[in-house]
């Protein structure tokens, strides 16, 4: 399935597409995969990758509730399109501690910096309704609150910057160096994969980077619109790190306690070493990086070249060995 050159999605998008594609799915039984994603002008890893969301979503999380959608990777069969029809058996009806939940989570999304005024209104309206409708119950929801930790700050300033096609400025930490930059980034998308992170088009390095949110430190949304170049959106369902052909090559031996190194860290080749470990090739947009994984591995590996880097991890090594002897 061939790519397409990038452009802003983000959660909320995301959200009303799926909305749309339910009621589009209903009224077409069987329907393509290449025609679904021709007309809502996705590609077909993301169509599919809604898809596999989809069933997750129901009026209830009880048995049949949720839709029962699949694809056999050419059509998309729904089974159970009643689910959601007029027919559906009983009007939904929140438990306690359900609607409690619910008031909670929407007043402390409603609180959010950066979160756009029209949706902020839209989220207190549908609050208002849970609270008539939960009667004596949303009494206990009052007395409770959430306080969000500042990721979600950055995670809401960086889903504005991106709908409304912004540049950030970040202050952001980065470990591998243990020191913390200051960058103009074109923010492309958000992504999940283990941590939350920015896929991001960096202005000081004029390279597609990835930023932890639990890392940016400072973070403002610029008047300077937002221009990525075009670029292909990668599958970062496998990996996060998915190095480029043109990055620096590094050389890392491993003993056999190091082995677990070829199964995280993409890489180019892994060859077999005499003692059971490994010999393994892999490029990275940022070799200085590897020095923590050298310090991780200490007896169990090494950084073979380049040679400069070699020396560095040498060095951190010894440096950490000094400052525990003391």
């Amino acid at each position: 399935m061939a790519g397409k050159p990038v452009r802003p999605v983000n959660a909320i998008d995301q959200t009303r597409r799926m909305l749309s594609l339910v009621t589009y799915l209903r009224e077409r039984p069987g329907a393509r995969i290449a025609d679904v994603a021709r007309a809502f002008g996705i590609t077909e890893d993301e169509l599919v990758s809604d898809l596999d969301l989809l069933p997750m979503c129901g009026t209830s999380f009880r048995g049949g509730d949720l839709l029962d959608i699949d694809t056999d990777g050419e059509r998309i069969w729904w089974h159970n399109p009643a689910a959601l029809g007029e027919e559906a058996a009983e009007p939904l009806r929140l438990a306690a501690d359900e609607a409690t939940a619910l008031l909670v989570a929407a007043r402390a999304v409603a609180t959010l910096p950066g979160l756009r005024e029209g949706d902020r209104q839209a989220l207190l309206r549908a609050t208002a309704k849970v609270e008539a409708a939960a009667g004596e119950t949303a009494g206990a929801s009052s007395r409770l609150s959430v306080t969000f930790e500042s990721e979600g700050g950055v995670f809401a300033d960086v889903d504005r910057a991106i709908s409304e096609r912004r540049r950030l400025w970040i202050r952001y930490y980065s470990p591998a160096r243990d020191e913390v930059t200051e960058r103009e980034i074109d923010p492309i998308r958000l992504v999940s994969v283990g941590h939350t992170y920015v896929e991001a088009w960096c202005r000081r390095s004029e390279a597609r980077r990835t930023f932890r949110l639990d890392r940016v430190a400072e973070i403002r949304i610029l008047d300077e619109p937002s221009a990525p170049p075009e670029i292909e959106l990668r599958d970062l369902s496998e990996a996060l790190v998915q190095p480029a052909a043109e990055d620096p090559e590094v050389v890392v031996e491993v003993g056999p306690g190091g082995r677990w190194v070829a199964e995280y860290y993409p890489h180019d080749s892994a060859d077999e070493l005499p003692d059971g470990g490994l010999r393994i090739t892999l490029r990275t947009p940022d070799p200085a990086s590897l020095r923590r994984l050298a310090l991780r591995l200490g007896a169990d590996g090494r950084i073979v070249s380049p040679p400069e880097l070699a020396e560095s991890a040498r060095r951190a090594a010894g440096e950490a060995l000094a400052a525990y002897a003391e």
